[in-house]
């Protein structure tokens, strides 16, 4: 592709390349010697289930180190010798067998290996639990209608609701129990047991079903963090060309070169390794990678990138970096960190329960063991006494709070055109405390636009256009695109002969009979046209940040064209908004150092970090988090991904951010307005507080209940009436955030 940056431009970013060079990841802290087994088991989603398999595999002091992939769903062992069939038998004791096949895999293979796992939620399972929740629904509204609750049509269908979508969550509630590791299913089993013993069959059927419901959006979300990973896969080209020994170019697998070869990229092909420019030049789009907003001119002696895209000259370079080694593969190894640093920590019901559900169990069991056995009361008061406690102690209106409350908030979210891919992260957003913004595609729109068209000695502005646009037509490059976008596609051009690309410069062709240039500053002098006048047009435009480009005729320059990436027009209201929120705003970008700093004056950010590469981004945002603790990032690329996926909230631009950039955050902004960032911190301060306010609920009713059931003065229809208008005034505190306010 031709170039257009302006001489400044190009200078500045041709020294800035010279100098940034990836710098090397801290090794991580070495792994015990021994053996080395990867077991891979679907049903591994988050530490409650990594903790199960610690607590099976304990007694196993073979196993020196134990790790946990959420995202490949694998279970990772160090070990001196320990038969992989006792593994495997330990498992299945937890319902957590590995996959048949797996065994052990060489640690070089973890790179390259595809991630091919079958989706999180099949099919058959979004049927079962859609098909539970409507027979819940079905029973619901039969009580409603006047049905006898405990009559047995609604405890068939409640039971049927409980078969289909809650056997797993009954059987993992068993399992926790014999492992005495009292995690949420136990919690949740001893919930809908507790219901359907006191008859309340639809409220047992309808929390299975709530509880099922969010656990298929939850393994969902690992299942974008996979896409992701191999989105980034697919862009590293699995060959690239070198020079044998022979001195002859041959292609040869990527990941089998090592560095110091000589490799030779052609125009058009992406950059299959790091490495410098040993000969040629050529225009490299380098976004997925830095974020630069235009494609930067290589030279000898710059750096170039691996999964890049060449321009329109043939470059060789000596290889710096092998496969493993390179930027994109450290930028997916950055992505894989990230995600398993931020895999959800066990949530304050489960933790809640690993207290409240003994302490509970212990004191019923006590009430109604002790008083007979000890003061020779009656056996049937007092276990009905412990019934009671049972029934006002089940945590269904706790169990309940939080989804329904969640899914208001989410609900809400969605209507403002904010899709948010867990309750977790709503309800993180009320701690934000600083929020890092990626600049092009984010703050700006992302695609450069023609800004000024300063025609000279008089011309017709719609012919010089007209002219501008059919030289531009031969060219791909992002600058002519916009050139061509401002004359508009759809009208007619220019007949243009004899058109050739001049790299680093621009172009020339042959329309009418004259030749014509169109290109950078550089040309221009060149050429031996850069006059007074129009260095006074062109310098107050380059000033101003802009990609200025001219429009000659062999004797005298025509018209001076800028184009520039706009900043949205909502960024400034978006920045002041969060400004008036108390959130601490910086700008994280690989642009250069001016242009970043021009766009962030007009928008309002006082910090800015440029000249950026991907794993310096995470960098910036790991130290954000040390000094604010909670931190978003807000960013539509590639390069934006480790950095998305390790800030406590990732936020992409919904319509024009990359895939991977979407499917590794954690928030959507689905119509690209900045606002809406402002509303999402609201409407999470507003979850969080009513998330608090349901659980005060919650436990002071159920806790006032349970002293009067230890005093034996209160009755199974009191313990009713306790459990369910706890769990309606929950359900309807919660419902209030679908009518929430941003302002």
């Amino acid at each position: 592709m031709p170039s257009h940056d302006s001489h400044a431009c190009c200078s500045s970013h041709c020294a800035t390349n010279a100098q940034v060079i990836a710098p090397p990841l801290t090794p991580p802290p070495p792994l015990p010697d021994g053996k080395r087994m990867v077991l891979r088991i679907t049903k591994l989603c988050c530490p409650t289930e990594a903790n199960l398999i610690r607590k099976a595999l304990a007694d196993m002091k073979e196993i020196l180190h134990m790790d946990f992939d959420f995202i490949r769903k694998e279970l990772v062992l160090m070990h001196s010798g320990v038969d992989r069939m006792a593994i495997i038998a330990a498992l299945r004791t937890i319902d957590m067998e590995p996959d048949p096949g797996d065994g052990t895999m060489a640690s070089e293979m973890d790179q390259t290996r595809p991630l091919s796992l079958p989706p999180a939620v099949s099919r058959r399972e979004w049927w079962v639990t859609a098909f539970s929740g409507v027979i819940a629904c079905v029973a619901e509204i039969l009580v409603w209608s006047g049905v006898d609750e405990m009559s047995p049509w609604i405890a068939g269908l409640a039971t049927l609701s409980i078969l289909t979508g809650g056997v797993g969550t009954l059987k993992r509630g068993w399992i926790s129990l014999r492992h005495l590791s009292l995690n949420i299913s136990f919690l949740m089993s001893l919930a809908v047991l507790g219901a359907m013993v006191i008859g309340q069959w639809p409220e047992a059927a309808m929390v299975i079903f709530l509880f099922g419901l969010a656990e298929r959006i939850e393994a969902l979300s690992m299942d974008r963090a996979r896409n992701a990973v191999r989105e980034l896969m697919s862009l590293a080209p699995e060959t690239v060309t070198i020079q044998n020994e022979a001195g002859a170019w041959e292609t040869v697998n990527a990941a089998t070169v090592a560095a110091g070869c000589l490799a030779r990229v052609k125009p058009g092909e992406r950059i299959a390794l790091d490495g410098v420019v040993t000969s040629g030049s050529s225009d490299v789009n380098q976004a997925p990678i830095t974020g630069e907003s235009t494609p930067i001119m290589k030279e000898v002696g710059h750096p170039l990138f691996a999964g890049a895209i060449n321009g329109l000259g043939v470059l060789e370079y000596r290889i710096t970096a092998d496969f493993k080694h390179s930027t994109l593969a450290r930028i997916i190894d950055t992505v894989q960190e990230a995600q398993a640093k931020r895999a959800p920590m066990q949530r304050f019901v489960d933790q809640f329960a690993k207290y409240y559900t003994p302490i509970v169990v212990g004191i019923a069991g006590m009430i109604a063991v002790v008083p007979p056995l000890v003061f020779d009361e009656p056996f049937v008061t007092w276990f009905y006494n412990a019934l009671v406690m049972l029934v006002v102690a089940c945590p269904c209106a706790l169990v309940i709070s939080t989804p329904v409350t969640v899914v208001s908030g989410l609900a809400a979210a969605t209507r403002r055109g904010i899709l948010i891919k867990g309750g977790l992260y709503l309800e993180q957003a009320h701690a934000l405390k600083a929020i890092a913004l990626d600049k092009t595609g984010t703050l700006t729109h992302g695609q450069l636009e023609m800004t000024d068209l300063v025609v000279l000695g008089g011309r017709n502005r719609d012919q010089i256009l007209r002219l501008a646009a059919s030289l531009e037509a031969h060219s791909e490059h992002p600058v002519a695109a916009a050139i061509t976008r401002a004359w508009g596609r759809e009208r007619p051009l220019l007949h243009v002969r004899q058109f050739e690309a001049i790299v680093g410069r621009g172009a020339r062709g042959t329309v009418s009979g004259a030749v014509h240039y169109i290109g950078n500053h550089r040309m221009l002098e060149e050429l031996g046209l850069c006059r007074p006048e129009v260095e006074a047009i062109l310098l107050p435009l380059e000033r101003d940040e802009k990609t200025v480009v001219v429009l000659a005729s062999s004797s005298e320059p025509l018209a001076i064209i800028a184009v520039s990436d706009r900043m949205r027009e909502t960024t400034p209201e978006a920045i002041q908004d969060l400004h008036d929120l108390g959130i601490a705003l910086t700008m994280l970008t690989g642009d250069n150092a001016a242009t970043a700093q021009a766009i962030a004056r007009h928008a309002g950010i006082n910090h800015v970090r440029a000249e950026l590469l991907p794993e310096e981004k995470l960098l910036a945002i790991e130290e954000l988090m040390e000094r604010f603790g909670t931190v978003a990032m807000v960013g539509d690329g590639i390069n934006d991904a480790p950095a998305l996926a390790r800030a406590s909230i990732g936020i992409a631009m919904g319509s024009t951010g990359t895939d991977t950039a979407l499917e590794t955050a954690d928030v959507a902004i689905m119509n690209d307005d900045l606002r809406r960032i402002g509303e999402f911190v609201r409407l999470g301060r507003a979850t969080r507080r009513i998330l608090w306010e349901n659980i005060a609920l919650a436990i002071g009713i159920k806790g006032f209940f349970l002293m009067l059931a230890g005093l034996g003065l209160a009755t199974l229809w009191m313990a009713v009436l306790a459990d369910m208008g706890t769990s309606l005034l929950v359900i309807f505190n919660g419902r209030r955030l679908l009518k929430f306010k941003t302002s």
